[in-house]
């Protein structure tokens, strides 16, 4: 049996605007998992030029799990794009270094940016700095999102706010739990037809 190789740039046959992400990233701030795909409807390059204000010497992260789906356009809000507003100015003195580089300034990180597996995020969708997007979680087109998402729920809107769960909480927990995202590609692949139909009696049965 062929299993789809997760280490090929573009994973389907003579079409370039869909590839596996992780074998395009040259910034070690931004890692991603396994399968997951970016689709740029110009150039699947355009990605790491969408993740903005990510600076060394912030040092947050951008994590995405495996499985992930996103879309062209969506961009990414990182902890270098805060100002502090504890004083009566929000410039960036501190920046621009010689006799302002030890002005006194807020800790602005707030934290990585944490996507879960098996996330879709609709086109052009903006995620804002240290947000955590649970697994399953369906972010909508144009969605701002500004707060965590719960795992399997959809959100929608600016700013994003819950449209409904996917599943009762009794399943989403089941799924939680079954994280099949972690198993073997083997596993994976045998009980493929399950997971995309939502055979929920099958695979509770493993």
């Amino acid at each position: 049996m062929e299993y789809v190789n997760p280490d090929v740039v573009y994973p389907i046959e003579n079409w370039y605007r869909t590839c596996f992400l992780k074998n395009i990233i040259t910034n070690p701030q931004i890692i991603v998992g396994d399968y997951t795909y970016y689709d740029d409807t110009e150039d699947v390059y355009n990605f790491e030029k969408n993740v903005l204000y990510l600076f060394d010497f912030i040092g947050d992260k951008l994590i995405i799990g495996k499985f992930c789906q996103i879309a062209s356009g969506v961009r990414f809000i990182m902890n270098g794009a805060n100002h502090a507003m504890s004083g009566i100015s929000t410039y960036p003195f501190e920046v621009f270094g010689k006799s302002w580089s030890n002005t006194l300034s807020n800790d602005l990180n707030k934290g990585d940016t944490v996507i879960g597996n098996d996330v879709w995020i609709g086109n052009s969708a903006t995620i804002m700095p240290g947000v955590k997007i649970g697994h399953g979680a369906i972010i909508g087109t144009n969605t701002l999102v500004t707060k965590d998402v719960a795992p399997y729920t959809i959100v929608g809107g600016n700013p994003g706010k819950l449209i409904r769960n996917r599943f009762d909480q009794q399943t989403i927990d089941f799924l939680l739990e079954l994280a099949w995202w972690d198993w073997p590609i083997e596993r994976i692949t045998k009980h493929v037809k399950d997971i995309a139909s939502g055979n929920l009696e099958t695979l509770r049965a493993l």
